[in-house]
């Protein structure tokens, strides 16, 4: 018998673990990089924030207009007819102050004037020369938007360890600043092991395939905003597998491998971290993706992934993503789940976590509803494609019949 730290001796599987603990392992283990880097604003779309931001003057810097209208006076009596003393455009302030009786026309986002209580919308004005009629009148401060109103002086607006989305791009530019502390990426080496496999353009023998694990796995990593080095294809042998080892653990943070992490005749990663490395766990208890591999290579960290293509992107949306996040200094919530009801029956056997793949769609209510594709084999790599979500069902759950509510993780940007 072997725990879970120990390589299981080729042929003979070991204990798989809940993915939850599996997860708590690496959690305990990880620490996040230290180094940084200032980037200009635009370069800083989906880095993580290494600064707290704090709005260093308020925004608006000024009470401005909601609507094109009218500036009214405080003090003005309701329904009198008011005298047109000026305009105020957006960047052309009116530099007078308003008295009771009087009005000024005013664009949105121009500068409320002094002395002015409200804004009366166009469409309740009518204008003749210089006498403007309101109907009906305007409450005591409509239509103003307050200095202040969007980010509040001194207020924290973006905490560290956050991943800067477009909207954050802009709260920053509002507060004036062209460039930002954010972590430096993370580094990321990668490659595929097999004899069958073939890299793109070459032609195919006889039981090879085209390596697409590669492929998903540069799309997901992209998308974690993660540096990336693609070391290709390293054959079935002990002595390229470590060779391939010792130069991604110079470069990068990260080793990520898929296949030979099993317990096949030809899969000699359990060999080469027993005796150069360390691995925390071999297996965990879901389907698909049950061989999976974490701990360390020199001073890298260590992913190995199962082989089958589904398995892959499962593992890497559940295991892998989270990690890196952690690693990379992102301040990360779990992904979204929902429930709703199933549209068909699911086989599920009891024992195991799976991630069925599935298609979430509204119904005619508005209601949204799932229904899995049929294909759920590990390495049907087009069902990923089809399908835009896991259904999430427990260990302890069996088959669900239709009607019954499941549990749905929508597909997110690591995938899509």
């Amino acid at each position: 018998m072997t725990d879970a730290r120990t390589p299981p001796d080729r042929g003979h599987d070991s204990p798989a673990l809940p993915l939850e603990d599996a997860l708590a392992r690496i959690f305990a283990e990880l620490r996040p990089i230290t180094g940084r880097q200032r980037l200009a604003l635009r370069s800083a779309l989906d880095q993580v924030l290494a600064e707290t931001i704090t709005a260093t003057e308020p925004v608006p810097a000024h009470d401005n207009s909601a609507m094109d209208g009218y500036a009214i006076a405080s003090g003005s009596e309701d329904g009198q007819p008011l005298q047109l003393v000026g305009s105020a455009f957006a960047g052309h302030p009116y530099t007078g102050t308003l008295h009771p009786g009087e009005c000024v026309r005013i664009m949105t986002g121009g500068v409320v004037p002094a002395g002015a209580g409200a804004i009366a919308m166009q469409e309740h004005a009518r204008a003749q020369d210089d006498t403007v009629h309101v109907a009906p009148w305007p409450k005591p401060g409509e239509n103003i938007r307050r200095a202040g109103e969007d980010l509040a002086e001194g207020a924290v607006i973006l905490d560290a360890g956050r991943r800067l989305t477009a909207a954050d791009l802009g709260v920053i530019a509002s507060l004036g600043r062209a460039e930002i502390d954010v972590m430096r990426p993370l580094r990321v080496a990668f490659f595929s092991t097999g004899d069958e496999l073939r890299s793109l353009g070459q032609p195919l023998g006889a039981g090879e395939i085209y390596d697409s694990n590669r492929y998903t796995l540069y799309g997901m990593l992209r998308h974690l905003g993660v540096d990336c080095l693609d070391g290709g294809v390293v054959p079935d042998d002990p002595g390229a597998l470590q060779q391939a080892l010792d130069e991604a653990a110079e470069q990068a943070d990260v080793i990520l491998t898929s296949g030979g992490v099993s317990v096949g005749e030809a899969d000699y990663m359990g060999d080469i971290l027993r005796s150069q490395g360390e691995a925390h766990f071999w297996s965990i208890a879901m389907k698909p993706g049950r061989p999976l591999t974490f701990g360390r290579y020199g001073t890298a960290w260590y992913f190995g992934l199962p082989g089958n293509p589904v398995s892959v992107m499962a593992t890497f949306t559940q295991v892998v993503t989270p990690a890196f996040r952690r690693l990379a200094g992102e301040n990360a919530d779990p992904t979204p789940r929902f429930r709703m009801p199933c549209l068909g029956d699911l086989r599920k056997k009891l024992g195991r976590l799976e991630f069925q793949r599935g298609i979430m769609a509204p119904q005619a209510d508005g209601s949204m509803a799932v229904q899995g594709i049929g294909r759920q084999g590990s390495g049907v790599l087009s069902s990923m494609s089809e399908a835009n979500c896991f259904i999430v069902l427990p260990a302890d759950s069996g088959d669900v019949a239709a009607g019954d509510w499941v549990t749905v993780e929508p597909f997110g940007r690591p995938i899509v």
